[in-house]
Order: structure tokens, then C-alpha cells, then sequence
């Protein structure tokens, strides 16, 4: 029988694998473009783990999810790793993954590199993010106000200023506004047409983005919507091998909607923006995922791939090799495209909102 001493010391190289893993996961590069941090707002495709500490049934803390990120740790990101904005940060030599702000191991370190706000289900639309007891946007400002608060403690109100005029924020949400609250459902589609629910959320989204600016920020990056019609659980529900092309005609429409956003934005006295025209970059991978090296592009890695998201993908079996495949579940991406997205980011964020 293996004594207590001999027990201890099996699994130190255990206890040491994982310190560094999460050593590698938190350790900055160094910083490029006296960029000094990123906060990021939005949805499931930017939420670390917000809603790991919330009250809802939205929530990705557990495997499959997780199962490429540092450590094969889930975390709440509803993806088998890292997410877009995980890259991007690590790319402007930020941080290498990007914390919730709700996390209760959050350290004083990790706020000076930035935080998301984000929570999955959550939308621009108050309304959608109450369906699901998420973080509607209104939360998500306020915890941006604390987070100001917090900086300020430690490092004092000139370097907090410095720090929000030089941060990269993030805004990614507006799939789940159509998706679950106009389309699926008729929360909204008794009350708006399509072009008149894409102005009434451009509206909030503007108005959103000028609260940041108020709050500080300077440099905005905004995400588009992507084709929404394409997503494996969509199509499910639609019956149909094809993309829906009522969600994907509101998806470009919209988008076409937040390009002029992001031009007026630009018409703000110090103020640096830049659209990511997801919807673009996915359509591509979709219509021709060898180009990407890709050989899934029409059903997720999780279960059967067409109807697993969250809960119903909780202990499923997955894809041998998630880095081929488009979807991670029935509506969420790999790792993989997401680090593809961050890629072409990259350098529009370089060229148009930090140089």
C-alpha cells in the first residue's frame, strides 16, 4: 500500500502540470500597440463564464466544453477551448485567455489586462436576456462602472483614464435577439417587422457603445452577425439540409445597419472604430471549408452536431478532431474558427482602431 508521503509525492507532477497550465493561461506576452487591456461585452460567443454565477440553465461550465482549453478545463466558454476574443488578446500581447469579470478567482493582475462582461443568451434587446435570466447590457455597463471603480483602487483615477482610453472593447451580440426572440419565438414579431427590430437594435447598440465612450473607452471593435440561417440547430428546426435564408437575409441587413453605426461612431472626436464582418469570413468556411482546412462545415462536433447545445451536450461524445470541424455544437464554433476569426480581426484592429 502506497504511504501518505509516497501518495503526495505521485502527484506532485500532477499539481505541477496544472500550475503551469494555468501559469501559461494567465501569464501576459508581451504588449503590442500601448494596448493595455481588452473588455469585452456580449453574448455566448464572448463569454468566458459570466453565467457560471447565475441563475440560469445557460451555462457551458462543464465537459465537453473546455476539453482544448488549458488544462482540458471547462470553464463557461461554450466552446471546446478558447474563444475569439482569447486570441485577440493574446495577439496584442494582452493576456492569453480573457476572464469573466464575475469570477470569483479574478486576482487585482488580471483586471489591468481586461475583463468580458459578457453573458450567453444574453442580446442589444433587454427583453432577450430577461427570457434567459442573463446579463442584459444594462448589467453588463454597470459591471463595466465597478470594474472602473476596482482599477482605481488599485492603480489610481490617471492610470484607470489611461487605461480605458487605450483599451480594445469588444462588442458581439445580436444572434440571440433574432434567433430567440423573433424568429423561434413572437416576443418581438408581433410588435416589430424585421427592418423595424434591426433599427430599434441598432438603436440600443449605438447607444450602448456611446455609454462606453462616456465611461472612457476609445477604441471599439464591433461584431457582426453571422449567418444565422447556416447554424446547424436552425436548420434542424427549419427541416431543411439548406441555410435558412430569412435569417440570413435579417443577418446581412443588419450588419449593413452596424457598418453605419461604426462610421458614425468614427465621427466622434477621439474615437477609433472598426466593424468584423463575421459573416463574411463564415460563409467562406461554410461554402469552402478545405480552404480553412476544414472538412465539417454543416454540423457541430457534440453529439449528433445538428440539435446539442449546453445541457444537451453536457458528457456527450464528440468529433475526433474538433480543429476540422466548423461548429463546436448545433450554434457554436471551434476553437479552431475562432482563432481563424481572430486572425483576420487582427489586422483590421491594427490598421483601423490602433495604429
Amino acid at each position: 500500500m502506497m504511504t501518505r508521503l509516497g501518495a503526495i509525492v505521485a502527484v506532485l507532477p500532477l499539481v505541477a502540470l496544472q500550475m503551469s497550465a494555468w501559469a501559461a493561461e494567465l501569464q501576459p506576452p508581451r504588449r503590442r500597440w500601448n494596448t493595455t487591456c481588452i473588455l469585452v461585452f456580449g453574448d455566448s460567443t464572448v463569454d468566458p463564464g459570466n453565467n457560471n454565477r447565475l441563475a440560469t440553465d445557460s451555462k457551458a461550465n462543464f465537459l465537453p466544453y473546455g476539453k482544448d482549453f488549458f488544462n482540458g478545463r471547462p470553464t463557461g466558454r461554450f466552446c471546446n477551448g478558447r474563444l475569439a476574443t482569447d486570441f485577440i488578446a493574446e495577439a496584442f500581447g494582452i493576456s492569453k485567455s480573457v476572464p469573466a469579470f464575475l469570477d470569483p478567482d479574478l486576482s487585482p493582475e488580471q483586471l489591468q489586462y481586461g475583463v468580458s462582461f459578457a453573458s450567453a443568451s444574453s442580446g442589444y434587446d433587454e427583453f432577450t436576456a430577461s427570457i434567459a435570466n442573463v446579463l442584459p447590457f444594462s448589467k453588463q455597463l454597470e459591471y463595466l462602472m465597478h470594474y472602473k471603480i476596482h482599477l482605481r483602487r488599485k492603480v489610481g483615477p490617471a492610470k484607470t483614464e489611461q487605461t480605458l482610453k487605450n483599451a480594445l472593447f469588444v462588442v458581439s451580440a445580436g444572434s440571440n435577439d433574432f434567433i430567440q426572440n423573433y424568429f423561434l419565438f413572437s416576443n418581438r414579431s408581433g410588435q416589430f417587422t424585421v427592418p423595424e427590430y434591426e433599427d430599434f437594435l441598432i438603436t440600443l447598440m449605438f447607444k450602448n457603445i456611446k455609454e462606453m465612450h462616456k465611461l472612457g473607452g476609445t477604441r471599439f471593435l464591433v461584431v457582426g452577425l453571422p449567418p444565422m440561417g447556416c447554424l446547424p440547430l436552425v436548420k434542424t428546426i427549419a427541416n431543411t439540409q439548406k441555410c435558412v435564408s430569412s435569417y440570413n437575409d435579417a443577418a446581412i441587413s443588419f450588419n449593413s445597419k452596424v457598418v453605419a453605426q461604426v462610421h458614425a461612431l468614427k465621427e466622434i472626436s477621439g474615437v477609433r472604430a472598426s466593424y468584423l464582418d463575421i459573416y463574411r469570413i463564415i460563409s467562406d468556411a461554410t461554402q469552402k471549408p478545405k480552404k480553412y482546412g476544414l472538412v465539417e462545415a454543416s454540423k457541430g462536433c457534440c453529439g449528433s452536431g445538428v440539435v446539442e447545445v449546453g445541457e444537451t451536450c453536457k458528457g456527450l461524445r464528440t468529433c475526433s478532431n474538433p480543429s476540422k470541424y466548423l461548429y463546436w455544437d448545433a450554434v457554436h464554433l471551434t476553437e479552431r474558427m475562432y482563432q481563424i476569426i481572430a486572425d483576420a480581426a487582427g489586422s483590421i484592429i491594427a490598421k483601423e482602431v490602433l495604429s
